[in-house]
């Protein structure tokens, strides 16, 4: 179970999409903003299918990085 004390997991703001040839597609309130592939993707969908919601949001959170800096387009 992940720790979240400061109950930032509490809304759904990530999404995810596994595409056909095993990419996840990572969106925060719409706009996909990480695409992952290869070998991380599928440790990512092992991981993703076990867990629960606030876990799932954690571990999409982990996945983007710090996109919000200014850099996302």
């Amino acid at each position: 179970m992940v720790e979240d004390a400061r109950n930032r997991f509490a809304e759904d703001v990530f999404a995810h999409r596994v595409t056909q040839d095993g990419k996840v597609l990572i969106s925060w309130q719409g706009r996909t903003v990480t695409t992952v592939s290869g070998a991380a993707a599928a440790k990512l969908v092992d991981r993703l299918e076990a867990a629960d919601r606030r876990e799932v949001q954690h571990l999409l959170a982990r996945a983007t990085g710090h996109f919000k800096h200014g850099t996302e387009r």
